[in-house]
């Protein structure tokens, strides 16, 4: 999630994005419909098998890019790694907020609970966003102290491999991710030199890529898995060491995939969707919630599977439509755009910079 200019932009950076947010919205579009029709569908299992990686590979992606900035001033730096996300974070919390209380019980002291918990408890789906936030000012800190990488990486393996399960989301969350984000960023140039093997040698990283799949797949599903409507008890791929390297590994496929997905024809729609893929994760709990409802007290269809493609479907499009429709109208920019109040003063896009303009959410 990077706010590079088109022309800084990697193509397979983006593909992977587009897969990123794929399979967060899948997730929460099949363990939703499962919950609800007490069952499993295809997506479970296609969902079940992804996830080691699944949210690691997203925060991989998005430490790729911290090296070029984290030199900056203080000022210049939280402006763009911090206050960015947390004003996105905050604006849809609010209106995530509203719309289930408009929808449940009506309640204003219950919506003004959770926005205030949501201060030091990440909201909902939204956690990531705020997570972004909290592993940028970590790695900030970090580099201002001079600590080596190899100690922060150290630092960061132990924190994942060790039971930490306190119940709140924002240590929990620091604990098992935090690795991730910190490698993408360590392990930069060497994410980038491996995926520029696909150029001359795709023949051999699609074979290391099946036989991955391959090996991931037997991890994840033997040993004791058990698949549930709200998620999976993955098998080996759960112990501690096993689970950290499967995300590494997995965070690397997707790149991989992703730049040899890019090459084929008529593929441009991932780049797209994955350059846009923040306005997809910010606004699509809301028309997945509102079609999995309608849906499902319908009655019309019962097949988990299909009711889950469909309310994925719902989820990935309505998200685009809005935006485009923003876009068109100009109405609605600063869901998706930080206007330029919402900078810290001083800093590119506020209004005591020279020619302000409003920051994408990208």
């Amino acid at each position: 999630m990077t706010s590079t200019t088109p022309h800084d932009r990697l193509d397979w950076v983006d593909a992977a994005k587009g897969l990123s947010i794929l399979l967060v919205v899948m997730m929460h579009s099949a363990y939703g419909v499962g919950e609800d029709l007490n069952g499993t569908g295809i997506l479970h299992y296609i969902i079940g098998w992804a996830t080691p990686f699944r949210m690691p590979e997203f925060f991989l992606i998005s430490g790729l890019f911290l090296g070029p900035v984290i030199s900056r001033p203080w000022a210049r730096y939280v402006d763009r790694r911090v206050v960015h996300y947390l004003y996105f974070y905050f604006l849809w919390a609010a209106l995530q907020i509203a719309f289930k209380v408009g929808l449940g019980t009506g309640d204003l002291d219950s919506a003004v609970s959770q926005m205030a918990w949501a201060v030091v408890e990440p909201y909902g789906v939204l956690w990531f966003i705020y997570m972004l936030a909290a592993y940028s000012l970590a790695a900030r800190a970090l580099h201002a102290a001079r600590v080596p990488h190899w100690v922060a990486v150290g630092a960061g393996v132990a924190l994942q491999v060790l039971p930490i399960r306190t119940g709140l989301g924002l240590v929990d969350h620091f604990a098992m991710y935090f690795v991730y984000f910190y490698a993408g960023y360590a392990f930069a140039p060497v994410v980038f030199r491996i995926v520029a093997t696909t150029r001359h040698h795709a023949v051999a990283v699609v074979l290391a890529l099946v036989g991955y799949a391959i090996l991931e797949g037997v991890l994840v599903f033997a040993g004791g898995s058990e698949m549930h409507p709200r998620g999976i008890t993955m098998g080996y791929a759960a112990l501690p060491f096993v689970h950290l390297a499967l995300g590494l590994a997995g965070s690397l496929a997707v790149c991989l995939t992703a730049a040899l997905l890019i090459r084929l024809p008529r593929m441009d729609w991932l780049r797209w969707l994955g350059e846009h893929s923040i306005v997809v994760y910010l606004s699509f709990s809301i028309p997945m919630a509102a079609a999995r409802t309608l849906i499902v007290r319908t009655g019309a269809i019962t097949d988990v599977s299909v009711v889950s493609v469909t309310v994925m479907a719902i989820a990935l499009v309505v998200p685009l439509l809005l935006y485009w429709l923003i876009q068109k109208t100009g109405y609605g920019r600063f869901l998706f755009e930080r206007p330029a109040w919402a900078h810290v003063p001083g800093t590119p896009g506020g209004r005591d910079y020279p020619r302000p303009t409003a920051m994408p959410a990208e």
